[in-house]
């Protein structure tokens, strides 16, 4: 398969990753935060084709859900609820920004629709994963961002200037390289007060992950500045009398995009992981904001992870995600070592 293929392939993949994140209001049929302690844990609804008569249905249904006694669940064969599309439910804002009553499918009450179960206060699954996609991947975004802004200048001046910059800047970045920054974290959020605002702790969270990363990619950058900044063309324009900010903006940074490009992919996923885990111990964004690493605190719990398996699954809808940011790397990867060849 061809690195071009693989890129491709990767970035139409990840782009519908992050739609379906980014419009996550239109495709959950409930909102993150409604709960319904009537049907907590309960498991994922079928969706049904056939009936209890053999009878086809060219609109799928579910059957209506009945609570037991021992706090396990009965489907009621009785009482079907055919699946809906462009449902009204409750109001979201696309993206944001745009208010909207519109969901992309839903079951008429007081049927229900779990496409992954639901958690202890019988909130959907399906739509704290979506809603929580929002929040996770908006946190490795933009710590990413942050490293790679600090990484690609201190980078640049470290190789393009050298000497006693270049040492100062790169015994600096092995400082950074040595420290434990998943305990720095710890550290951080053990030291802010309980409670404060969730949009606090997140900034601060996605500042300091941000800030710790960045001395990897300046050392990539380091060493493609030493190259470019001796090829002949930039010689050929400094000897023309070129600004140091000119080569650096149109002459030498230019040959160092795949490399950016590259450990933005690997940064990503670092990054969402770091948030998840800090969530998952409790040590990132509060209820009943909805994050990915939220999703997967109630798996501390043992009698969560011996009858209910579905509270599984948020983790492995992770794995694909990441693997598709890694292809998304190892093909930038392939495609900065073809042209370098």
């Amino acid at each position: 398969m061809s690195h071009r293929y693989k890129l491709w392939m990767a970035a139409a993949a990840l782009a519908a990753v992050h739609g379906a994140v980014l419009l996550a209001g239109f495709l959950c049929p409930y909102n993150y935060a409604s709960q319904n302690r009537d049907l907590a844990f309960a498991p994922p609804t079928r969706v049904h084709f056939l009936d209890s008569s053999g009878r086809f249905h060219l609109r799928p249904f579910v059957y209506g859900l009945r609570p037991g006694m021992d706090g396990s669940y009965e489907t009621d064969s009785m009482r079907t609820y055919a699946l809906e599309f462009f449902t009204e439910g409750s109001s979201y804002k696309i993206a944001g920004c745009i208010p909207s009553h519109t969901h992309l499918f839903g079951v008429p009450a007081p049927g229900r629709l779990f496409l992954m179960g639901t958690d202890a206060y019988g909130r959907d699954q399906f739509s704290r994963f979506l809603y929580g996609g929002q929040l996770s991947l908006l946190a490795g975004l933009l710590a990413a961002a942050i490293s790679l802004l600090f990484g690609v200048t201190i980078g640049a001046l470290a190789g393009f200037y050298a000497g006693w910059l270049d040492e100062l800047l790169m015994r600096g970045a092995e400082i950074f390289l040595a420290l434990p920054w998943l305990y720095l974290l710890f550290a951080v959020r053990a030291a802010m007060p309980l409670h404060i605002a969730g949009w606090q702790v997140f900034l601060l969270l996605v500042s300091v992950i941000g800030l710790i990363g960045w001395a990897r990619p300046a050392r990539l950058i380091r060493g493609v500045v030493l190259s470019a900044k001796e090829r002949n063309f930039v010689l050929a324009a400094r000897g023309f009398g070129a600004s140091d900010a000119y080569l650096l903006t149109r002459h030498v940074l230019p040959q160092a995009s795949g490399v950016i490009l590259t450990q933005l992919a690997l940064l990503i996923p670092q990054y969402v992981l770091a948030e998840v885990t800090l969530s998952f111990l409790g040590l990132g964004v509060s209820e009943p904001m909805a994050s990915w690493g939220s999703l997967l605190s109630s798996l501390q719990q043992y009698y969560v992870i011996s009858s209910y398996w579905w509270m599984f699954l948020p983790a492995l809808l992770l794995i694909p995600v990441f693997l598709l940011y890694h292809l998304a790397a190892d093909a930038l990867q392939e495609r900065v070592r073809s042209v370098q060849l």
